[in-house]
């Protein structure tokens, strides 16, 4: 049986949303007695903020309170679709407000969208104090908005809601909608399981499979949800995340771990060769002496990537993987290296000794060079091959 509902009906995500930060669920690290955003709408002091985190945790939501706790007027306007226009607008209509007597809060949906020119144009009126500033992104604000917004605004992180929270999300949209006897505790479950977080994509799933039939269990749920895609961008935080998270578990020699973030990078559509090419990199930088055959073993993964492809190339992943997590640990070279650097920069224009320098002709010979060279019977182990102002600075083997 399917259930018929009214096309112009709010949808269930919009109608569940909580009106006080009471009614929030999850989100402990910022709600709660001496909590940041409590402590706001206790203080009710005008505050810029920039909500940073994945789609579906509430951000907007918790932008809409604060500013009905301010008794503000909430205006609302995505970076995507907003133009100078709308800009120009909102400045008039928050000035209108200050003559009023009445606050005018800001919601920047995708602050993230928004060029240099258009987050300049904000600036001096978030300065004046005639707008508060609320942004919400799902990328890094350190590189996404600029420096001087930034700094007046407060950062803060928006996680990804918990399975528990999801399923309190769930049962009360479930009883909201008096359909407690329809929903089986399965494909509560279910749903939950497969929000990856995101209370807003649980809530659709829930109505979608609602509307499908009269008793949802985990079938339904599968045929409403579909095939869930990984949350994950090539180009965005979570890309750095993962391979961040990949890199180290192998380190730390978690093969577990490593093979999770792996099939994560997998399954998500990553480049195999941009992870083929990190694990030549961390053979190098964190193995390195301890296991002189991890290199090879490394870049023999990258070229079989390179020519096999995907889906046979996971498995060529997965064995270098297991093999460098595994792998004894030292990172003598890499730390002599950045020495080396170091004290390259700061030495950068010492003259090679005489006795190194190349001797083609007679009066380079007269003059010294070369002098003492006999490699036919050895190294010079009793010379000193740097410079003389830093012929007693150690590199290698350097804690």
């Amino acid at each position: 049986m399917y259930i018929i509902y009214d096309m112009n009906r709010v949808p269930l995500a919009e109608r569940m949303r909580p009106d006080s930060l009471d009614k929030v669920v999850g989100q402990e690290e910022i709600i709660g007695e001496g909590k940041i955003l409590t402590e706001i709408v206790k203080r009710k002091e005008p505050t810029n903020l920039i909500f940073w985190g994945p789609p579906g945790t509430g951000k907007t939501t918790l932008a809409r309170i604060i500013a009905r706790e301010f008794g503000a007027d909430f205006i609302e306007i995505s970076a995507v679709t907003a133009g100078k226009k709308d800009v120009e607008n909102v400045v008039a209509r928050a000035k209108v407000n200050w003559n009023l007597g009445t606050r005018t809060v800001l919601f920047v949906d995708e602050i993230h969208r928004f060029n240099k020119a258009q987050q300049d144009a904000f600036l001096p009126h978030v300065e004046s104090g005639l707008i508060t500033l609320i942004g919400a992104t799902t990328e890094n604000p350190s590189f996404e908005v600029i420096s001087p917004l930034l700094s007046r605004s407060r950062v803060v992180i928006v996680a990804p809601l918990a399975k528990d929270a999801i399923l309190e999300v769930l049962k009360r949209a479930i009883k909201a909608e008096k359909a407690t006897k329809r929903v089986s505790k399965k494909a509560i479950d279910m749903l939950a399981e497969m929000s990856g977080g995101d209370a807003r994509s649980a809530l659709g799933d829930l109505e979608l499979a609602l509307s499908l039939a009269e008793k949802v269990d985990d079938k339904v749920v599968l045929e409403a949800a579909g095939k869930k895609m990984p949350g994950y961008d090539k180009k965005g935080d979570k890309h750095y995340d993962t391979i961040s998270a990949f890199i180290k578990s192998m380190r730390g020699g978690d093969v577990d771990a490593a093979l999770y973030w792996l099939a994560r990078m997998v399954q998500a559509g990553e480049d195999p060769k941009f992870i083929a090419r990190r694990m030549v990199i961390f053979a190098s930088e964190d193995i390195g002496l301890a296991g002189n055959g991890a290199l090879s073993l490394a870049t023999a993964c990258f070229q079989a990537v390179e020519r096999v492809g995907m889906p046979e190339s996971g498995l060529i992943l997965a064995h270098a993987t297991v093999a460098l997590a595994k792998s004894k640990k030292s990172r003598a070279t890499t730390d002599a290296w950045y020495t080396a650097l170091d004290l390259a920069r700061k030495a950068p224009n010492e003259p090679v000794p005489v006795w190194l320098r190349n001797a083609p002709t007679k009066l380079m010979k007269d003059l010294g060079f070369g002098k003492g060279q006999k490699w036919e019977a050895g190294f010079h182990l009793d010379k000193n091959y740097l410079p003389d102002s830093i012929k007693n600075e150690k590199i290698f083997g350097v804690q």
